[in-house]
């Protein structure tokens, strides 16, 4: 069967019919905090249910337990905290009990009830969070720039927000109705912010193996330079499901959220989306959510023995890798074959090729797939 949400029940705060005509017109007379894309982003992931059971931006308590003892004050499983950063001449005059109006851009995406109004100690936070204060780590940089308090409570969503493939977006309500009609019962999750190799291809086939269908499930949302764009990722992998998939086993469908680069914990963490996105199983990589060389090997493995009660399988398929004399992808558990034999698929050797418009060779990746990569022009954020 389908899993139940994280926490039991699936969130819906986006507000439509006259209640949101109300909190339109209301809106337009509270006090305005602007916010960033990222926190733009949380905000309607909190609305749509993608971080069920969370209705709102954390207050203190939920927030110090995730960063701690990574739960909800409730003992919940919860990796990563989302929080909603102030500066204090912002937030002045306004007092716990208030509402306000999140901004971003020219819209007004939603309002929120000020339910607490917290410090934070942003070394800390890196610290637990990413395991490091380097700030060439993508995510302590982001940390560092955010602003000095912390606003916890409800979140009403009014406005929807503009993002790259908007029309790829499938939401958790929407993929639970679609695998119900597709009668799946074992749906195993692929994360990624890559286009596909054949490393790739193995293990989302190996889960294929035993699975009714794959949700492959591309992230939108902030990604580090030097990442693929969201449009090339799904061009590459339409191409890749068209010639090397059968008929009916995959879903395609984008993600609009932040990349944290925090390693295990932003496995754990999803693992849990994906649970409510109504997947059983989600595949972990042995860096899942890694960068540089910030967490050890087969680091983001280990940490869901501390999770017995997440209510998603973590499936740990081994690195692929090409043998020569096995004459295919195989990994270490199925092939006897000398290190002389293997060939390993390097992600940044692959990116440095298609940058020069060259076609990697056909062991590591889908012609048609590195064809649609190169045809689209530049692939890389900027």
């Amino acid at each position: 069967m389908i899993p139940k949400p994280h926490g039991g029940k699936l969130v819906n705060r986006v507000v439509t019919g006259e209640k949101r005509d109300r909190l339109v017109l209301e809106a337009e007379e509270l006090p305005v905090l602007s916010i960033s894309y990222e926190r733009a982003v949380d905000v309607v992931d909190i609305a749509h249910g993608v971080f069920s059971p969370l209705e709102g931006f954390m207050v203190q308590s939920d927030y110090l337990s995730v960063l701690h003892d990574m739960r909800l004050s409730n003992d919940l499983p919860w990796t990563i905290p989302v929080v909603l950063d102030v500066d204090p001449d912002e937030i002045s005059g306004i007092k716990e009990g208030d509402y306000v109006a999140l901004k971003h851009g020219e819209t007004i995406v939603a309002v929120v009830r000020i339910d607490e109004i917290y410090g934070w100690d942003k070394r800390e936070y890196a610290e637990h969070i990413y395991k490091t204060l380097d700030l060439r780590h993508p995510g302590v940089a982001k940390t560092m720039k955010r602003k000095e308090l912390l606003v916890g409570g409800l979140v009403d969503l009014l406005n929807e927000i503009e993002y790259p493939v908007k029309h790829r977006v499938l939401w958790p309500i929407e993929t639970r109705v679609l695998f119900r009609e597709k009668k799946w019962e074992r749906i195993v999750a692929f994360q990624t912010r890559n286009v596909p190799h054949l490393g790739h291809e193995y293990v989302q086939k190996a889960a294929l193996t035993f699975a009714d269908g794959l949700l492959i499930h591309p992230l939108i949302g902030w990604k580090k330079p030097g990442d693929y764009r969201d449009e090339v990722i799904f061009m590459a992998y339409e191409a890749l499901i068209k010639h090397y998939y059968p008929r009916d086993t995959v879903v395609l469908a984008g993600l609009l959220m932040n990349m944290h680069y925090a390693g295990p914990r932003e496995a754990v963490h999803h693992a849990i989306v994906r649970k409510n996105f109504g997947c059983t199983h989600i595949i972990i990589g042995r860096d899942h959510a890694g960068v540089g060389n910030y967490y050890a090997p087969y680091e983001a493995w280990t940490i869901f023995n501390e999770f017995p009660d997440l209510g998603i399988t973590p499936l740990f398929i081994r690195e692929a890798f090409y043998c020569k004399k096995c004459g295919g992808m195989v990994n270490e558990k199925v092939c006897p074959h000398g290190e002389e034999h293997r060939i390993r698929i390097s992600g940044t050797a692959i990116r440095d090729m298609l940058r020069r418009g060259k076609t990697p060779p056909e062991y590591v990746m889908r012609p048609e797939v590195a064809r649609a990569v190169i045809e689209a022009g530049n692939p890389f954020i900027e």
